[in-house]
């Protein structure tokens, strides 16, 4: 994760905390544009063509440079919240999302057409336009993880610089990806694009393309699936120490020992939880194999609060920006929009689910 230590610390801290001379951090600009890119660009991906279909070949470009912009701008607010009260030079970190919002708020032949996929009435299109600006909503944020692997990099130069800096460079990568995969894709299958672009077809010819395509997806998320996963770890492993602090099961280490490879250090409480998390998380994805209608809804839910209203909240009282400022408004302004984009996209999608639930 780019970070060694001199004494035994947890990976992952839980709480602010001055900058504690014991930890040495290696990361640099190229580690984190790894965890950035590892950590963004998942199955959200797939359904990308699909939500070209709905907006067409003007909206659809467009919307996703536009997330792309505002994913930019909500992560360099966010950078500059990991020190505290100086961006830059702060004695304060703040080493994960949740850390910061406690300290600053409280605890081929081209098809398709210009205006997209043909529906039966204004209506069904509204709602097709809706999810499909829940699916791009969803394939770009990564606010939960930009302090965890903020906290990774090395100064000088400012943590906040270097990952702003590989902030540009993933989501300028990102963007190229998504617009390849949905500009192709909609180019290619037009009006009959599927929600999933490698299991809605009625064919799978070629299978060696298919089934190559399909690993590399599973190889991705195998990273990506990690590094989301790890605050979620984190705030287990505290909530267990804290509640059971004289516990064997929660605290105790055992060394597995096997031949030719190092040896390897386990935790039961850790293999337990992390173990019925995945299988949780699998079981709810089989209740609800509605793929762009549950993308949609994640991505609407997810979009707004994490990823601009408490980015904009935490560095309009870290800079004291004083109400009514053009600053103020400016930013202020940025929120509300996407607000209203989000709660457009929440609608149309939860509308999605349930029709496609009940039909």
């Amino acid at each position: 994760m780019g970070i060694t230590e001199s004494d035994d610390l947890p990976l992952l801290q839980f709480s602010s905390s001055s900058d504690n001379s014991a930890t040495k951090r290696t990361g640099t600009i190229w580690t984190a544009v790894a965890h950035i890119i590892t950590g963004v660009i998942g199955s959200g991906v797939l359904s990308l063509a699909w939500s070209m279909a709905q907006l067409g070949w003007i909206a659809g470009p467009f919307l996703m440079l536009f997330f792309a912009f505002i994913t930019l701008v909500s992560t360099f607010l966010l950078c500059d919240c990991y020190r505290s009260p100086d961006p830059e030079y702060g004695p304060i970190r703040n080493r994960s999302y949740t850390d910061a919002v406690r300290l600053y708020l409280g605890d081929g032949v081209v098809q398709g057409s210009i205006d997209g996929l043909s529906a039966s009435s204004g209506t069904q299109k509204l709602w097709l336009v809706s999810q499909a600006l829940g699916d791009i909503a969803f394939a770009y944020p990564y606010s939960m993880i930009v302090l965890n692997i903020q906290d990774t990099l090395r100064s000088p130069p400012p943590e906040s610089e270097t990952m702003k800096q590989a902030s540009v460079v993933s989501v300028c990568i990102t963007t190229f990806f998504y617009l390849s995969c949905g500009g192709f894709g909609y180019a290619a299958f037009g009006d009959q694009t599927p929600g999933n672009l490698l299991t809605g077809f009625g064919f799978y010819e070629p299978y060696w393309l298919i089934d190559f395509a399909n690993a590399c997806i599973v190889l991705h998320l195998v990273g990506g699936y990690q590094v989301y996963s790890q605050p979620v770890f984190a705030v287990a492993d505290k909530w267990f120490a804290e509640r059971l602090p004289d516990s064997t099961f929660v605290h105790k280490h055992y060394t597995l020992k096997l031949p030719i490879l190092p040896a390897l250090e386990l935790n039961v409480q850790r293999v337990c939880f992390r173990t019925a998390y995945v299988v949780s998380t699998t079981a709810v994805a089989m209740m609800f194999p509605y793929f762009n209608q549950v993308l949609g809804v994640l991505g609407a839910l997810n979009f707004w609060p994490l990823s601009i209203y408490f980015p904009v909240e935490m560095w309009l009282r870290q800079r004291n920006i004083r109400g009514w400022t053009p600053t103020w408004i400016l930013l202020r302004s940025f929120s509300i929009l996407c607000f209203v984009l989000t709660m457009f996209a929440l609608v149309g999608s939860i509308q999605g689910l349930v029709a496609a639930r009940f039909s």
